[in-house]
C-alpha cells in the first residue's frame, strides 16, 4: 500500500493481469470466440486477419472455422466501426451497448462528411436524394438476402456514381458513392458485413440486413463500456481510458464516476483506476509466451505502455500513424516480433537474450501458429519495420 493509503498495484501484478484476463496464458484459453471477444472487451477487425489470429492466440483449440462459426454463421460476434473509429468485433449481446456508446455518434459523422463529400465532389445529391438511397438500398438487400456493394449498384445505379476527391492533385482519387453509403449504414446498425468472397483473409464481402438492436441510453451505454474495459484492463488512468474510447474526456470522467471507479497507485505512483473491489492482488499464472499480431487488443489496449513494452523497441514495433505489429510475448512483457514468410515459416526474434526457456517457449507457440495455419499466408494491413525485415 502506498504510503497515502492508496492501494499499490505494481508493474508484475499489471502483467498477471493481462496474461489472466486477456487469456494469454494457456490454462487461460476459451473454448469459443465468444468468450475470447468478451474478455478484450472486442476484437479489432480493421485487418481482416486480426480477428481470426488475435482469437485464435486465446483458443484451446484455433481454428478459422470456429472463428467463422461465430461471425457468419449463428452471427454471434457483429462488426462495428466503433471506440477510436476502429472496426471492432463484439459480442451480439454487447453489440447494443457499443452502438450507443460510440458507434451511432461515429455515424452522424459519417453521414455529415458523406452530404458535405457529396455536394462538393458528385453532382445532384442531397440530404433527400441520400435518404431515398439508402432505404433503396435497404429494399434490395431485403429482396436479395445479401449481396456486394457492385451487386446492389445494379438494383441502385446511384451507387455506382463516384467522387473525384482533390482534382487536379498528385493524390487525385475517386471514391464510389456505394462504398460510403454501405460504411455509413453498417455505422447505422442497418447492415452487416457477410461471409468474405474468397478466403478468411479477404477484405471483400456482401452485406446482409439486420434487426434494430435495443435501445440504450448513451450514458448507460459508455458507462458499460467503460465497466467492461475496467474489468480486463484495469488499473488503466483516465488517459488510458480517453485514448482507447476515443471519448471526450468529459464523456470518459461521467463514465468512470457512473461506474463507481476506485483509484490505485501504480509504478512510480502514477494514478490508475480499477473497479470497486478489484483491488486485491491476483495469483500469477504460469510462465507463458504468445505471438499476438498486429493490431491485438493487448499491444492496443493502453496508452500507457511503459509496463509491458520497451520505448526503444517501439520504433521496430508500430508503424507512423501508430499501429503496431506482430509481437511476440513473455509473462506479459512485449520481447520480440515475428512474421510469416512466403513459404509459410513463421519466423520470430527477441530483443535481447532472454534465456532457453523463453526461447523454447516462443518456438512452441509459433509451431502452434503455423499449424493452424496451414496454407494461408498472413501480410498485415499495416506493416512495420520488424515485421517486413523479418517476412523478407
Amino acid at each position: 500500500m502506498a504510503s497515502n493509503g492508496v492501494v499499490q498495484v505494481d508493474d508484475g501484478q499489471r502483467r498477471a493481469r493481462l496474461g489472466r484476463r486477456l487469456l494469454l496464458a494457456p490454462a487461460g484459453r476459451a473454448a469459443r470466440v465468444e468468450e475470447v471477444a468478451d474478455a478484450v472487451v472486442g476484437l479489432h477487425a480493421t485487418d481482416a486477419a486480426t480477428v481470426y489470429l488475435s482469437a485464435c492466440a486465446r483458443l484451446r483449440e484455433p481454428s478459422a472455422a470456429e472463428v467463422e462459426r461465430a461471425l457468419y454463421d449463428e452471427v454471434s460476434l457483429v462488426k462495428l466501426l466503433s471506440m477510436r473509429r476502429t472496426i471492432f468485433a463484439v459480442t451480439e449481446e454487447f453489440a447494443p451497448y457499443v452502438s450507443a456508446a460510440a458507434a451511432r455518434q461515429i455515424a452522424a459523422k459519417e453521414r455529415a462528411t458523406l452530404l458535405k463529400h457529396l455536394a462538393d465532389f458528385a453532382e445532384g445529391w442531397d440530404e433527400a436524394r441520400l435518404a431515398e438511397t439508402q432505404r433503396a438500398v435497404l429494399a434490395a438487400l431485403a429482396v436479395r438476402g445479401e449481396a456486394t456493394t457492385a451487386e446492389l449498384g445494379a438494383d441502385v445505379p446511384a451507387l455506382r456514381e463516384t467522387m473525384l476527391m482533390s482534382a487536379g492533385k498528385p493524390y487525385e482519387a475517386k471514391q464510389s458513392v456505394g462504398s460510403r453509403l454501405l460504411r455509413l449504414l453498417a455505422s447505422d446498425g442497418h447492415v452487416r458485413r457477410c461471409r468474405p468472397r474468397g478466403s478468411w483473409l479477404s477484405s471483400s464481402y456482401p452485406w446482409a440486413p439486420v434487426a434494430p438492436w435495443p435501445e440504450v441510453p448513451a450514458r448507460e451505454a459508455k458507462a458499460e463500456v467503460v465497466r467492461r474495459w475496467l474489468a480486463r484492463y484495469g488499473p488503466g488512468s483516465v488517459e488510458d481510458v480517453k485514448w482507447w474510447t476515443g471519448w471526450t474526456l468529459g464523456d470518459v470522467r461521467k463514465a468512470l464516476a457512473d461506474v463507481g471507479a476506485v483509484e490505485v497507485a501504480t509504478a512510480g505512483g502514477a494514478a490508475g483506476l480499477v473497479l470497486p473491489g478489484d483491488e486485491d492482488p491476483v495469483a500469477e499464472p504460469e510462465p507463458w509466451a504468445a505471438l499476438l499480431p498486429a493490431l491485438d487488443p493487448a499491444v492496443m489496449g493502453w496508452r500507457g505502455r511503459d509496463w509491458y513494452l520497451r520505448p526503444e523497441d517501439v520504433p521496430a514495433l508500430f508503424d507512423r500513424a501508430g499501429n503496431a505489429g506482430p509481437t511476440v510475448w513473455w509473462c506479459g512483457r512485449v520481447v520480440g516480433g515475428w512474421a510469416q514468410r512466403a513459404d509459410g515459416e513463421v519466423v520470430w526474434r527477441l530483443f535481447e537474450d532472454a534465456g532457453a526457456e523463453v526461447r523454447a517457449a516462443v518456438a512452441v507457440e509459433a509451431e502452434r501458429l503455423a499449424g493452424w495455419l496451414g496454407a494461408v499466408r498472413v501480410t498485415p494491413r499495416f506493416r512495420t519495420p520488424l515485421e517486413r525485415e523479418l517476412a523478407a
